[in-house]
């Protein structure tokens, strides 16, 4: 097992619940995470009930609870650490829960939920109704003025396939790091420090170090911890063997 509290390169690494060490972190210029769903789509995944109806191997249950019982608790957590922008993934059921708990919060304003379309998503394979075409994420604002981002006037809608040839498998609710550098280029700046506090395999900090920006990562479960540590470590040695900061053009090639 990694230990607790490791830096490689740019990202810092903590093996811990968020919520027991986010108070002691400094500021950050932004928050980008994929929390746990809804619980109700916790509880969907975890029933034991057959979902398939195609004969195929019953999909992956998630082994961490919802994030229901302490979303307001986190936002506030979140709101006096970070300088700039908040995004939060969620189902299309959770945009209006994440957009009450940071309404009424004080220091954050709501902006805009955002879309992420899976075309390689699965389908519905029990057949009782249409699939989820994709996933949401949350865009609110910490930032003192006006909130500010590199996307001009574009939508915000992002379109990766889930399973691209270099998807490492190993968490349930894998993003895959395309969709998370893209949304690194939209949302920060070079040399920005990045805050994932459900860090999960790492793909947002893989992510970081492939878009120069630097990163801290909490992850609670020892398992996904190291495979965040064992991704890290390989996307800093892929950057550093190049001698550059990757650019966007060369980054298909590293992973």
């Amino acid at each position: 097992m990694t230990a607790a509290d490791i830096t490689i390169g740019p990202v810092r690494l903590i093996r811990s619940d968020c919520r027991a060490v986010l108070a002691d972190l400094d500021p950050v210029d932004q928050v980008i995470c994929d929390p746990p769903y809804e619980q109700s789509l916790h509880d969907a995944k975890n029933s034991g009930r057959a979902l398939r109806a195609d004969g195929g191997a019953e999909l992956r249950g998630l082994d961490f609870d919802g994030i229901d019982a302490y979303r307001t608790d986190f936002v506030a957590q979140v709101v006096p650490l970070c300088r700039g922008w908040l995004i939060a993934f969620c189902t299309a059921e959770g945009v209006g829960r994440w957009a009450d708990a940071i309404n009424p919060a004080k220091g954050i304003r709501y902006k805009r939920a955002c879309a992420w379309h899976k075309p390689d998503g699965a389908p519905q394979f029990n057949g009782q109704g249409p699939a989820a075409w994709g996933e949401m994420f949350v865009a609110a604002w910490c930032g003192t003025g006006y909130a500010r981002w590199n996307g001009g006037g574009k939508r915000g809608f992002y379109s990766e396939l889930v399973n691209p040839r270099d998807r490492h498998g190993g968490h349930p609710t894998e993003k895959p790091w395309r969709l998370m550098r893209n949304i690194l280029f939209d949302f920060t700046g070079p040399g920005d420090l990045v805050l994932d506090p459900f860090a999960g395999s790492g793909a947002t900090l893989v992510a970081a170090v492939l878009t120069g920006r630097r990163a801290i990562g909490i992850e609670i479960n020892p398992d996904y911890f190291d495979m965040a540590v064992a991704r890290v470590r390989k996307a800093v040695a892929q950057a550093g063997a190049l001698g550059i900061q990757p650019a966007p053009q060369i980054q298909e090639a590293l992973l």
